[in-house]
């Protein structure tokens, strides 16, 4: 019975570290992608004024032109 409990607790402690490392690789590959979503973000925030000021600039032409019609 002690080997048998001996194996139970290698197999369980083994199984165990295993899990571990996929946990660790997991939370890395989390954090890569939570950052990376910040990244994209930030960057679709910066094309969304670009195109806000590019709209705002088309309405002021079209104004413009209104007025010298």
């Amino acid at each position: 019975m002690g080997d048998d409990v001996a194996a139970i607790l290698l197999t369980l402690v083994t199984e165990n570290s295993e899990l571990r490392e996929q946990l660790a690789s997991a939370q890395d590959m989390l954090m890569e992608t939570a950052i990376d979503a910040g990244q994209l973000h930030a960057r679709i925030q910066g094309l969304e004024a670009e195109r806000d000021a590019w709209r705002a600039e088309a309405g002021h032409r079209e104004g413009r032109a209104a007025l010298m019609a």
